[in-house]
């Protein structure tokens, strides 16, 4: 016999039985979204390789080492599959022009892949909802998506999330600041791991997000970049914070925060969750502002801002808060013989045209074990029609999850009759 295939390392199953958390998260997320008037665009998990290359920056540890890559055997075209969301949002904004009207906010959400070491909140198939607001040049707009992520935080019942905000300026300021930048590392060669010296010439910046504890004091006496950033700049992340105030949001400024991507510019935030169940992976939504990306991958000048969501890690945190959200059915509908199963399958019918999910046993079985089946189920009642309830249409209700006795209900007056055992029950 042939040997059991298993999943690929780093991309996980989502069971039923967790599935409840991450539609619940998926479901507010879009409640929340619509609410700000963002709409949704769906683009495809495979693009051209060059889009990510151009759109990330060549030299950022995802185009060097985590994209998964490969050759289309038709044309010889160099694909990848999707490692964000971001630049195919950008790239569909250009190629569909939906920017030419009007500006448009957008979310998505899907799998992305990037080929990385898999650790707990960190796999290789990964989930994100990414949201962008297109078109759109000043702060009003990247605090309007701060604020849209604190009430998303509210809706799920969590707490402990905390926002840090920096500006990164424009690519000429960074220039100036990347000299010094780049110098100073260099005066303190010794200190730097293979990582920082990998990093220097190609993407400095990403040095002052290091985690290795040995070199946090010599990152934190670096150059900051928010000291080389000119007027305009300052003005636009100045506008930002009294944005931030005017909504109640606390923030901390940090100078060390630049996100891992090339494209972006002036602002740049993250909510960072403080618990012991994400460890070193406490990151739980980040972006910012990002104008250079459409003429990166080749359009016109444009505003842009955005964000992602790791689903992940969202729902490591509702698990954590205590959230155990379940779907359950309110019934489940035990059977037997011809005619008990034709009147099983009416009144389940009826049941769902009042909105109820109901299970019908399927594939047979005993009254005994469709019985074992209905409690396993977690349904709130086992309907019981057997040769006498199908003769006298017919339901017996038989309570599962609180107290109370079998019941006979004439099968139209069945939605009725639930509804006012589940009112008595709350």
């Amino acid at each position: 016999m042939a040997s059991a295939l298993q999943a690929v390392r780093g991309m996980n199953d989502v069971l039923p039985d967790e599935a409840p958390l991450w539609e619940r998260f998926e479901d507010t997320a879009r409640a929340v979204f619509a609410q700000y008037g963002y709409r949704n665009i769906r683009v495809p998990i495979v693009e051209p390789t060059a889009l990510f290359v151009r759109g990330i920056g060549e030299h950022t540890d995802v185009v060097e080492r985590e994209m998964y890559t490969f050759e289309d055997k038709l044309n010889g075209e160099s694909l990848t599959l999707r490692p964000e969301a971001t630049a195919g949002i950008v790239r569909a904004t250009i190629q569909h022009n939906l920017t030419y009207d009007r500006p448009q906010r957008v979310w998505t959400m899907g799998p992305m892949f990037r080929h990385e070491r898999p650790q707990r909140g960190r796999y290789r198939q990964f989930h994100q909802v990414d949201a962008e607001a297109l078109g759109f040049a000043g702060p009003d707009v990247d605090a309007e998506q701060i604020v849209m992520l604190a009430r998303l935080w509210k809706a799920l019942d969590l707490s402990g999330i905390e926002l840090q905000v920096n500006s990164i300026g424009n690519a000429h300021e960074r220039l100036a600041h990347r000299k010094d930048l780049i110098a100073y590392f260099e005066r303190h060669a010794d200190v730097l791991d293979a990582d920082a010296k990998r990093r220097l010439h190609a993407n400095p910046l990403r040095i002052l997000d290091s985690k290795n504890k040995a070199m946090q004091a010599m990152i934190e006496a670096a150059p900051r970049l928010i000291d080389y950033i000119e007027d305009a700049s300052l003005a636009h992340f100045e506008g930002l914070q009294r944005l931030l105030g005017d909504a109640g949001l606390a923030f901390e400024i940090n100078p060390r925060l630049v996100r891992g991507l090339d494209y972006y510019n002036r602002t740049v935030f993250e909510w960072v969750a403080r618990s012991e169940d994400l460890g070193a992976q406490g990151t739980v939504a980040g972006g910012g502002r990002y104008d250079r990306l459409f003429e990166l991958v080749g359009g016109k000048r444009n505003f842009a801002t955005g964000f992602a969501i790791g689903v992940e890690r969202m729902i490591l945190l509702l698990a954590s808060a205590g959230d155990r959200t379940t779907r359950v059915p309110l019934a489940y509908i035990v059977h037997d013989g011809d005619a008990a199963g034709l009147l099983a399958r009416k009144v389940a019918e009826r049941l769902r045209d009042e909105g109820h999910a109901i299970v019908v046993n399927a594939g047979g079985g005993s009254m005994k074990s469709q019985m074992k089946r209905a409690d396993a189920s977690a349904a709130h009642y086992a309907l019981i029609i057997g040769d006498e309830e199908a003769a006298t249409d017919t339901v017996a209700v038989k309570p599962l999850r609180s107290k109370g006795e079998q019941a006979a209900f004439p099968a139209h007056e069945l939605a009725a009759r639930l509804q006012a055992m589940q009112s008595t029950k709350g």
